[in-house]
């Protein structure tokens, strides 16, 4: 499992015209799931996600939390997180996670966010997005579960 974490002023989610999802400042998450994802690397990436601190203390230091910060999630499903790219100018997918059970976990990784107590809004699985961003620092993380 992969999530790419930007840690954001505002981002939103729009899908045929219409905003999806929309938060002020937070993470944007773009979630990726592999073939070998399961119970234990699915939690181990949510274990590191809720409790990532990249927002500055008033050191200036990134020590805050998300929830120190009061801050809000938009999650995005993105299975070319698993782009294989080794030989080729075109991206191979064979590794990304099966539609149907990628769909499964995106959702219930959403669902465990919204339990841990964070204000959580989501782009529409397998949807055609345009996403729009103003990233803060820049600031991007990539959390990979085969590292953790």
């Amino acid at each position: 499992m992969r999530v790419l974490v930007q840690r954001v002023k505002h981002a939103s989610c729009t899908v045929n015209n219409e905003i999806v999802g929309k938060i002020d400042e937070g993470f944007l998450l773009f979630i990726g799931f592999n073939n070998s994802d399961n119970d234990e690397s699915f939690n181990k990436v949510l274990r590191k996600v809720s409790s990532l601190r990249i927002f500055e203390d008033e050191a200036g230091k990134m020590n805050k939390s998300l929830k120190d910060v009061n801050g809000s999630i938009l999650a995005i499903s993105q299975f070319t997180l698993y782009a294989n790219m080794k030989g080729n100018n075109r991206p191979s997918f064979t590794d990304a996670m099966k539609y149907d059970l990628a769909e499964e976990y995106y959702l219930r990784f959403c669902k465990e966010l919204k339990n841990l107590g964070f204000n959580t809004e989501m782009g529409i699985f397998g949807a055609d997005m345009k996403i729009d961003l103003l990233n803060d620092g820049p600031v991007t993380i990539l959390i990979d579960s085969e590292e953790l």
